[in-house]
């Protein structure tokens, strides 16, 4: 389902939208490009927050058995 969310985009917004667009894309094609990186960004910064806490807990992963 299609629906519409709109912004009051300032003229440095309209300039990097058109900065970053690809040939034939459209402004929205960019902003749901850009929505994508945003996720991926979180769910990099997640698992590295996890990594993290692997670490100073002195957990080694290496050490357990593998499972298969």
């Amino acid at each position: 389902m299609s629906s519409t969310i709109a912004f009051r985009a300032t003229d440095a917004d309209r300039e990097l939208v058109q900065q970053l667009a690809e040939p034939g894309e459209t402004a929205s094609d960019v902003l749901r490009r850009a929505l994508r990186v945003l996720e991926r960004e979180r769910w990099h910064e997640e698992m590295q927050n996890a990594a993290d806490r692997i670490v100073a807990s002195g957990e080694n992963l290496a050490d357990e058995p593998d499972a298969w």
